[in-house]
């Protein structure tokens, strides 16, 4: 069965517009909640009932086990992606440290085989320059 990690910005138009549910509820895979995901996710959660839906979903993946935080050795790991990427890619020091958490998130994800599903294809296909790892997007409008 296929692992997925969702990326920030389909959980977003989940959120917001209930768009991505083929995706998000899909049976036919096995999903897991990026601990990155959910401080993003947190981070943007300012009313009650934003913090509350963020809540409903991190206990959905707690209560199976599927919360999936990076370890030291892709904390390490993505330091040297995102110097590669400054110095090979074209990236400047302000925008590689933006892509911090995509980076944490491909390679969390590629630790246990997933697909990184998102919106946000060129950061991701800039980071499989660097480290191969499976990536799907969904259209955004």
């Amino acid at each position: 069965m296929e692992r997925l990690v969702i990326d920030t910005n389909v959980y977003v138009d989940w959120l917001n517009d209930g768009r991505h549910e083929a995706v998000l509820f899909q049976r036919e895979a096995v999903k897991y909640l990026s601990a990155v995901v959910l401080m993003e996710l947190s981070a943007g959660a300012f009313s009650v009932r934003d913090r509350s839906l963020v809540q409903e979903v991190t206990s959905a993946f707690a209560k199976v086990g599927r919360i999936l935080a990076p370890t030291v050795s892709i904390y390490e790991e993505a330091g040297e992606v995102l110097r590669r990427l400054q110095q090979f890619r074209g990236y400047t020091m302000a925008s590689a440290y933006g892509l911090a958490n995509d980076v944490l998130i491909a390679l969390s994800a590629r630790s246990i085989g997933a697909t990184v599903i998102t919106q946000n294809e060129r950061d991701f296909v800039a980071i499989q320059t660097i480290r191969p790892f499976k990536m799907a997007s969904v259209p955004s409008i």
